[in-house]
């Protein structure tokens, strides 16, 4: 059987377009031809160290070609791409790739100090610059392997990743996405978005992060478009990259988004060669959509994680003024339900925890048969932990996370919809809700807010803000004032610190 894979798209691509860029990194191009090459050098270098099928290699580091190089050659041995959140701390590196039993590791200078405080470093290591004694050098050493492409029999079914949760409720699970999993998301992505092979796609976005990774980069590649790459989030980097390179594609999270609307370059930038804006990973305030839509842009929301590879259901270009704040319905190739704590259907407009079943969806954690078993319910139905509603049109509208609502003199709060009003306020960057305890209702509202440049009203003006516009149980009793607000690798913040915060 032949690599019925992801490993087998570098050399199919080359095939079709080699001259046509495939990677954009610090000003230098590399095409689909060059790509194929480095990919089978590299995993001829990778098979002759003794990675075969089913093994682990790691890469540590920034968004960067290697990345790409590396992710593809795993993929054509039939080894299994385990990609590591570079802000990570040594501990915290050492529990990935001790749970995943990695047997090499790419990594970026950047990251040099945390790979030599491993207590467990796997036994082949291969540094991008200035390698340790013992290490490879990575130009080097993929120099010298042979260009002729690797024949490995691959499934579909095999496992391609595994990607570590984030681990807002704890440590992190290592998701396994097979690769059948990932192009069925692609499949999902292309019908949702007119991706071209002109396309220009900025990846920003950390690779490590299921979104930049399966709803940007792979659907940009087998397209036969150019994936932009940067190894670090500047927002006057972003916008001199979409003016430069002519970006056609942006895929970003919330604050991604807030941070590019509260520059001063946000009204004078050239943005005519934007054509879709992508934007998930949490819920996004409809004031910040409107925003985009205002500056002739179009904002379309999806919803998703990292089990379900990751989109679930994508709001199309055509709907994204008429649905605002919509999360979309299913994605093509898939199945979702909003459910009562009994496990029946909600009615339209009744929250309920979301539920994904297709062929996008993990087929568990790895190594972890309980929070497997926990993660499904009879049927194949995937338990999101996540609360929603979908409307009459059948379109989903994400309330919250389960965890994340709390009950105020008997009332549920959504922080999300807390938020949202906040977000509202023209000087208001962007907000955080939590709930904390209080000897009267039990829960109240404690709000983390974020101010442009030029600050913004006093707590309690904001709390009157809010209270024309929502429940007075809903109006947060403690407003703070914060310079950012803690966030994962994936850009979610993590409300988990904001609730161990004493207050003052």
């Amino acid at each position: 059987m032949p690599n019925a894979g992801l490993g087998g798209w570098p050399a199919r691509r080359a095939l079709m377009s080699p001259g046509r860029t495939a990677l954009v990194h610090d000003g230098r191009s590399t095409t689909y031809a060059e790509l194929a090459e480095r990919v089978h050098r590299l995993a001829d270098r990778l098979r002759a160290a003794g990675v075969g099928a089913g093994d682990r290699v790691a890469y540590l580091g920034p968004n960067h070609p290697s990345f790409v190089e590396a992710m593809f050659a795993a993929h054509a041995l039939g080894a299994i791409f385990v990609p590591v959140n570079f802000r990570l701390t040594a501990p915290e590196v050492d529990h990935v790739l001790t749970d995943s039993g990695a047997w090499a590791l790419v990594y970026a200078p950047s990251c040099a100090r945390v790979v030599r405080d491993l207590t467990a470093a796997p036994g082949v290591v291969v540094a991008l610059a200035d390698p340790a004694p013992g290490e490879h050098d990575y130009e080097t050493w993929l120099a010298g392997g042979s260009a002729e492409p690797v024949e490995v029999p691959v499934h579909p079914d095999d496992p391609a990743f595994i990607l570590y949760t984030s681990g807002t409720t704890g440590r992190p699970k290592g998701a396994v996405l097979t690769h059948a999993n990932v192009v069925w998301n692609t499949y999902n992505l292309l019908v949702g978005v007119d991706v071209t092979s002109t396309e220009r796609t900025l990846v920003s976005a950390p690779l490590f992060h299921v979104a930049a990774l399966a709803q940007t980069l792979l659907p940009t590649l087998v397209k036969g478009g150019a994936a932009v790459l940067t190894s670090t989030w500047d927002v006057d980097q972003v916008y001199d990259l979409v003016e430069r390179e002519r970006i056609t594609l942006v895929f970003g999270v919330a604050t991604m988004f807030a941070d590019l609307a509260a520059s001063p370059r946000w009204y004078t930038a050239d943005l005519s060669s934007l054509r879709h804006l992508l934007c998930g990973g949490a819920a996004v305030p409809e004031p910040l959509i409107r925003a985009y839509q205002e500056r002739g842009l179009t904002f379309c929301q999806g919803y998703g994680l990292t089990e379900t590879a990751p989109g679930a259901t994508m709001l199309e270009a055509g709907e994204s003024v008429r649905k605002v704040g919509s999360a979309g319905p299913p994605v093509f190739f898939a199945e979702v339900r909003v459910v009562r704590a009994d496990g029946v259907d909600a009615e339209v407009g009744e929250p309920g925890e979301v539920l994904v079943r297709g062929p996008n969806v993990t087929p568990g954690y790895w190594r972890d048969p309980v929070s497997t078993d926990a993660a499904f319910l009879p049927g194949g139905w995937f338990r999101t932990g996540d609360l929603g509603r979908f409307d009459a049109d059948g379109h989903l509208h994400v309330v919250d996370r389960l965890k994340d609502m709390f009950i105020s003199g008997g009332e549920n709060v959504y922080p999300a919809e807390v938020e949202n009003a906040l977000a509202e306020h023209p000087a208001v960057v962007e907000a955080a809700v939590v709930g904390v305890p209080d000897p009267r209702w039990g829960e109240v509202g404690r709000a983390f807010v974020r101010y442009a440049e030029g600050g913004g009203p006093s707590r309690e003006e904001l709390r009157e803000f809010l209270a024309a516009r929502l429940a007075k149980y809903k109006v947060p009793v403690h407003v703070e004032v914060v310079g950012a607000l803690p966030r994962t690798g994936s850009g979610k913040v993590r409300k988990s610190e904001l609730r161990r915060l004493p207050l003052p």
